[in-house]
């Protein structure tokens, strides 16, 4: 039997990269791609996808919060976070929000089919380069609780947190989420008003203090 595995990435040419040396491997099967993370929520149950190699900075949604939402939806999909970033706080925050594994996206290919193959196994993978930033701490990491401003908020409430931090107008945001320009700017007041902030200024610096918005270039 083969491996169903959704690629999640901002770029097109990493998604092309892996969907052409993934498809060479006889037990995987990619069903699909997505830009970011909202379309990753979106697609992962219709595909069915068992695996989801998932990118962390994207516009929209980032891979934290789409995790948090597939996996909520469907606890047995396995995660698979894919990012340059080594800091311990955004490996410990994708590994909270349900992610079975974390791999630096400079790693060997055969470094990534390994990390495919451990998840389907049931169970975790670290990338090497970076397990020794949290290994030592790694179920203290699990179990902490959340200090985040960001967890009074819902998942929508978020999802328009991100796009206002992107820049992105209320008329944008209500196209993108597929809601009215009336639900965004009440999501948006709504939002302002649980995270203490009074005007537009403080709410991106907020967002950006959060790091909401795509670190990667």
């Amino acid at each position: 039997m083969t491996t169903k595995i959704l690629i999640v990435d901002d770029h097109k040419i990493v998604r092309q990269g892996l969907r052409s040396m993934l498809t060479k491997e006889s037990d995987f099967e990619v069903v699909g791609e997505c830009r970011n993370g909202l379309e990753a929520v979106k697609m992962s149950s219709r595909l069915q996808a068992e695996v989801i190699i998932m990118d962390i900075s994207m516009p929209y949604l980032n891979g934290i919060e789409a995790t948090q939402q597939i996996i909520k939806r469907n606890p047995k999909t396995r995660v698979l976070a894919m990012s340059m970033h080594e800091n311990k706080k955004i490996i410990g925050r994708i590994l909270k929000s349900g992610a079975s594994g974390y791999i630096l996206k400079n790693c060997d290919f055969s470094e990534l089919t390994k990390a495919i193959r451990t998840l389907i196994k049931d169970k975790i993978y670290i990338d090497p380069s970076v397990i020794n930033n949290v290994i030592e701490d790694y179920k203290d990491l699990l179990m902490i609780q959340d200090t985040s401003t960001l967890t009074t908020l819902s998942s929508r409430e978020k999802e328009v947190f991100q796009l206002l931090t992107e820049g992105k107008s209320i008329k944008m945001i209500a196209h993108i989420l597929l809601i009215s320009p009336k639900t965004a700017e009440t999501h948006r007041k709504n939002l302002m008003d649980k995270l203490g902030v009074d005007n537009l200024a403080d709410l991106i610096k907020l967002g950006l203090k959060e790091e909401l918005t795509p670190l990667e270039v």
